[in-house]
């Protein structure tokens, strides 16, 4: 039976290769001191909807309650496909779209035990009712890192410091990409639709997509005015230039004050960044056009796309939220937050193979088995395999006393490292003989000293 649409299954190489980019994340969110945190994945519908925007409620998943999920339902409402009156019915609760909502949600409940400011991450699935594409799954792993509790930009340069740290380590150039979402609402102001900033962010957050025209119908069917798409047409059309270009095309933005205090938070971030400051991997670029059509955000925004291989679409995203607790109760707590796209990283990562030999290699010792299970050498032999183990060395035994050929067939196989041997000649001597795959050399080594070589080569034959 195929599986749904959007979703994947993973074998050993996949899975290994995924482990290799959740664990290089994880190495740099400890680091950096964040704590680890788990949510459900299922949240109340109530909790997610209205937080993302009129396009993104349209893409949560939401679970049809128990039982006769229809008895609750009138039969006008039926009749009528009324779907909003049939949706409040039927279904209370939904999968998880983000990691930030339930985070805000998480930070609302348990406040009393959270030391702000408090540093978290998390990595766990997302589901989205998207439609499937390269690069764009409906089940997708997010490895988010927030700040919460200070208003202070030291967050927003800690959080690009990850950035630079996690792709120097995978080897992958890109490029942040960040903005202010004052500077946008600087831009409602000056054409007079303050009323209309979230048409506005909806439609910019498309320009990607559909490009400048696509972008001028989308205003068009939300109500804008010809002179305000002129206007926002003339703004988007300096998508390279610097903040101070964007001001000498524009300067009736200064007129606005949060347009201002935008301009100042991201003068104050690009001044933490000398060139000397990132790796070779990562460049960092103001780009007046990032919206991030998700409500949430308020101030600083982000989004990292690669610098090679074939995938256009942002590998990660983020920005600063100063109203998301409150939606649950706790007022005044700002926070910021970056996610790394796990899936779309490995996308770019396998297109461009830079995954490293190791990252689909699990175990690192192969055992020959010459006499099988209930014999004398295959009780030494098991006892050597205990002992690797017991060291932290990942080490198997072929279950059957097979022919060599084949048992050396299956180590090429699975890409193991190294081969050893221990005959009636090795358990003699109290020694065994050790094969490296890759280069074909033996050596006769004892136990203590064939452990000390695996453990110094870590499986890099």
């Amino acid at each position: 039976m195929p599986i749904p649409k959007g979703t994947r299954d993973f074998g050993p190489t996949e899975t290994l290769r995924r482990q290799y980019i959740l664990d290089t994340i994880t190495s740099v969110f400890k680091a950096f001191a964040f704590l680890p945190i788990e949510t459900p994945a299922m949240e109340n519908l109530e909790t997610l909807t209205g937080k993302y925007g009129e396009e993104g409620d349209q893409l949560i998943f939401k679970i049809l309650n128990n039982g006769d999920y229809l008895k609750e339902v009138k039969d006008e409402a039926l009749n009528n496909r009324d779907l909003s009156a049939i949706t409040r019915k039927i279904t209370e609760k939904a999968l998880r779209y983000d990691l930030t909502v339930p985070f805000a949600r998480f930070v609302a409940e348990h406040r009393h035990e959270i030391t702000f400011p408090f540093r978290r991450y998390q990595i766990q699935n997302v589901w989205r009712a998207d439609r499937p594409q390269k690069g764009r799954y409906r089940e997708f792993t997010q490895c988010d890192a927030d700040i919460i509790g200070t208003n202070s930009l030291v967050s927003e340069i800690e959080l690009i410091q990850i950035f630079d740290q996690v792709f120097s380590k995978l080897g992958l150039k890109v490029v942040i990409k960040i903005n202010n979402r004052k500077i946008l609402t600087g831009l409602a102001e000056s054409i007079g639709r303050l009323d209309k900033f979230n048409d506005l962010t909806i439609a910019i957050d498309k320009l990607d997509k559909v490009g400048l025209d696509g972008v001028t119908k989308e205003l068009n069917t939300r109500g804008f005015s010809e002179t305000e798409i002129v206007a926002v047409s003339k703004f988007l059309s300096n998508k390279d230039a610097g903040l101070e270009t964007l001001l000498l095309e524009n300067p009736e933005l200064l007129n606005s004050a949060d347009f201002n205090l935008g301009k100042a938070e991201l003068d104050t971030i690009f001044k933490a960044f000398n060139p000397q400051s990132l790796s070779g991997f990562t460049a960092l670029e103001f780009d007046p056009t990032l919206a991030r059509g998700l409500n949430y955000y308020t101030g600083a925004i982000f989004e990292v796309k690669a610098n090679e291989g074939s995938l256009t679409s942002s590998i990660c995203g983020g920005g600063r939220y100063d109203n998301l607790t409150g939606i649950f109760g706790l007022q005044g707590v700002s926070g910021v937050g970056i996610s790394f796209g796990a899936d779309r990283i490995y996308d770019v990562l396998q297109e461009l193979n830079k995954f490293p030999n190791t990252s689909n290699q699990s175990t690192q010792a192969l055992i020959i088995n010459f006499a099988g299970l209930g014999t004398p050498e295959f009780a030494d032999n098991f006892k050597l395999l205990s002992s690797l183990r017991e060291a932290g060395i990942p080490a198997e035994i072929y279950p059957d006393a097979s022919k060599l050929r084949k048992q050396f067939e299956y180590a090429d196989k699975k890409q193991i490292p190294f081969v050893v041997i221990m005959g009636a000649d090795e358990i003699a001597e109290g020694k065994v003989t050790l094969k490296n795959m890759k280069t074909s050399e033996q050596e006769k080594l004892d136990i203590q000293s064939l452990i000390g070589k695996l453990q110094v080569n870590g499986g890099e034959g």
